[in-house]
């Protein structure tokens, strides 16, 4: 099964939530083809969620996993450990107070 290149994703998911008025912003740019990517949704009241994409081994389904979950200094944290392991991670940054990153959607939930 052919996947999509990183940078395709990112692509669709900012055109995505443009058309849903929901700011989102690339704040690191990873590797093109295969980088990994993280999505920190921001709430703009301190607090922040951060989202990583996950397999499940058993059945091979992708999935968003909560990675950090808090105040924004400590997602803030647990992204620059996260680049420290990996230099071609991707972050993408989406703000809204009302919490919607649209990661459950068909075509971006997995």
């Amino acid at each position: 099964m052919a996947r999509l290149t990183a940078r395709f994703w990112i692509d669709a998911y900012l055109a995505r939530l443009r058309l849903a008025d929901i700011p989102a912003f690339v704040v690191a740019h990873g590797d093109d083809t295969g980088g990994a990517v993280l999505v920190k949704l921001n709430t703009l009241d301190g607090k922040a969620h951060l989202y990583q994409r996950s397999i499940d081994l058993m059945t091979g389904q992708r999935a968003w996993v909560t990675l950090a979950d808090g105040d924004e200094a400590g997602v803030d944290a647990a992204i620059a450990r996260q680049r420290g392991f990996d230099p071609d991670l991707w972050v993408v940054e989406v703000e809204d107070r009302e919490g919607r990153h649209l990661l459950d959607q068909d075509g971006l939930s997995g």
